[in-house]
């Protein structure tokens, strides 16, 4: 293949470099679904907690403090966790806005310079590391 002035001949293979730089593209986006599922938890615990206060509710009031019972009806069941939004427009919000566009730049780069291929990085080590054996 002809390469015109500095461009990378175009392979099968990508470098060693761009292979690193895709893994921790790669790695990234792990850790960006991690963080997805904890959005996930802080969005089903919110919502288990609210529905809690409605039993601490009842026995406040059965206990003979509607004071307590009142304010937490009046504080807390139901409110917006951050101003304007309850957690599922947080989890929505990002799913759609940075979540959406950090998988299509990740999917964009291996499309263009590893044929769409995951993991090659770590296909390498196991090439690296992988004892011969039957498993």
């Amino acid at each position: 293949m002809r390469r015109r002035g500095n461009a990378p001949a175009m392979t099968d293979q990508p470098d060693d470099l761009t292979v690193q730089a895709l893994g921790k593209l790669s790695e990234a986006l792990e850790t960006l679904e991690r963080v997805r599922g904890h959005l996930y938890s802080l969005h089903q615990l919110t919502g288990t907690a609210d529905f809690q206060l409605d039993r601490a509710v009842s026995l406040f009031m059965q206990a003979g403090h509607p004071k307590v019972a009142q304010r937490i009806q009046r504080e807390l069941i139901g409110r917006n966790v951050i101003p304007g939004h309850w957690t599922y427009e947080i989890v929505d919000a990002f799913d759609d806005g940075y979540y959406a566009d950090f998988r299509t730049v990740e999917k964009d780069a291996r499309d263009e310079l590893a044929q769409g291929r995951r993991h090659l990085y770590e296909a390498r080590l196991k090439q690296q590391r992988h004892t011969q054996r039957d498993d």
